[in-house]
């Protein structure tokens, strides 16, 4: 590596940040990485680390056979991870899930990133778009990019920011639930990472109570929107609770607070199984702190401890923390950005995480290591594709980069629908579906993504 060479500069500390930072190191490249916390906060962030966790603790399914999500972790395992690697480290029980200890997450992140010689951390709010000048650039600021820079992208771009709502679910202080009515069990004692089959506390309802609650849901207080809020779409994969509860009032009872694979050990004979149940998940790695799953809200905070004390167990709840919305921004990546995640106009520019419209924490994640490969490989000449569209992260780039339809780009989590065609059949010759297919299409994903790494590798090596 040349003494004179330009290091690499990342805008953005969150998840997709840290990991291209990391990946482009890892390749030998000096790199900078900026964030403007604490110089300038943000609506949703509380500490000034390294890939904090605003919203969820959950890096949602670990099962790498069945689940696309669980193949993206496989993936980002097998191509070194930082984001993954602390995430194991920091894991806490969640069932087949995935979650971690937020705190333990964020800190192990920072100081590997801070102790890594070719990486330096430059706290300060970046506003424009960085000039050829500085050299290669990756943008990714998140879905709370600041509104300077946020104005700065749009003027460049030609093309308004789309924008949704995103929600956080309030946080429990686990000794102030009532045992005697809750109890702990995975649904259907499903175990994963760090779990035993007890991972989450259970809340039942009766017919009754759950009415009651759909009804206090829907007759509660709100916080009211902005002007320039009022517009901003929900994303699907994060509606607010009384969002879900008023599109039915039994949304609820089939989403987030359905009561099937869960058996509750303090019924009596003559007791019908629970109508609903509110699942809360560890959060912290003391077991201290649990979060309602699937409880974000935009209830006034009052409004939230009435409510949520309605909920059998929860009587008696100590809130570490309750429940809040905040706007999300992303561009139009399919319009804007190359297939090498390039911004079109200026291609010293990459786009990496949620801003390029992939939802969810690991698929942010894997966009900034993607991204960060991509630069670093650029800076040492060399020649490197992205993963195909069979492997998880192949699928997402496809997507965000072309493959979904610019009039109508919406965010999206990582799915099997996003991946390759494949023909599935079984030994009779007939096509097959559900698991059987998504467990072929889980296999040809990680063999893939094995052959591509393998490949690349011997590129490196040979430069």
């Amino acid at each position: 590596m040349s003494k004179e060479q330009k290091p690499i500069h990342v805008i953005g500390g969150g998840l997709a940040g840290s990991e291209a930072a990391w990946q482009i190191a890892a390749m030998g490249v000096p790199v900078v990485l900026h964030e403007m916390r604490p110089v300038r906060g943000t609506d949703a962030h509380k500490t000034d680390g390294l890939a904090e966790l605003v919203c969820s603790n959950s890096f949602r399914s670990d099962d790498a056979e069945y689940n696309a999500v669980g193949v993206l972790h496989a993936e980002m395992r097998h191509l070194g991870s930082l984001i993954m690697r602390e995430g194991d480290k920091a894991a806490v029980p969640a069932g087949g899930a995935l979650a971690v200890d937020r705190d333990v997450f964020s800190d192990g992140v920072t100081a590997a990133l801070e102790a890594h010689p070719l990486i330096s951390i430059s706290r300060e709010e970046i506003t424009a778009l960085p000039s050829e000048d500085m050299g290669r650039v990756i943008i990714a600021t998140g879905p709370l990019t600041s509104g300077a820079l946020a104005e700065a992208i749009r003027a460049e771009t030609g093309e308004d920011s789309l924008a949704f709502f995103d929600a956080i679910a309030p946080i429990v202080e686990t000794d102030s639930i009532d045992m005697d009515v809750a109890w702990y069990q995975s649904r259907y004692d499903k175990s994963g990472p760090a779990g035993t089959g007890k991972d989450y506390i259970n809340c039942p309802m009766n017919k009754e109570q759950y009415f009651a609650f759909i009804e206090a849901l829907c007759t509660a207080e709100y916080l009211d929107f902005k002007q320039w809020e009022k517009d901003t779409p929900y994303f699907e994969g994060c509606m607010p609770v009384e969002v879900m509860a008023s599109r039915g009032v039994e949304t609820l009872r089939f989403g987030p607070m359905k009561p099937v694979g869960l058996n509750n050990p303090h019924k009596k004979e003559d007791d019908y199984e629970p109508y609903a149940v509110v699942q809360l998940r560890q959060d912290n790695a003391l077991g201290t702190l649990y979060n309602m799953v699937g409880f974000q809200t935009k209830m006034k905070y009052g409004e939230q401890v009435r409510v949520f004390k309605t909920i059998p167990g929860l009587e008696n709840a100590v809130f570490a923390r309750l429940g809040g919305l905040h706007r999300n921004t992303f561009i139009n990546s399919p319009l804007v950005l190359d297939g090498q995640l390039r911004l079109k106009k200026r291609p010293h520019i990459r786009f990496a995480g949620q801003i390029t419209g992939c939802e969810g924490y690991v698929e942010s994640a894997s966009i900034g290591l993607i991204a960060g490969r991509l630069a670093a490989a650029e800076q040492l000449g060399l020649d490197f594709d992205t993963p195909p569209q069979t492997t998880a992260h192949g699928a997402l780039i496809h997507h965000i980069t072309g493959g979904a339809d610019a009039k109508t780009f919406q965010p999206m989590n990582v799915n099997f629908g996003l991946m390759a065609h494949m023909d599935v059949r079984n030994e009779r010759g007939k096509y097959v579906k559900g698991r059987e297919k998504k467990k072929a299409m889980a296999g040809r994903a990680l063999e893939d993504l094995s052959k591509w790494a393998d490949e690349n590798e011997s590129v490196s090596k040979a430069a």
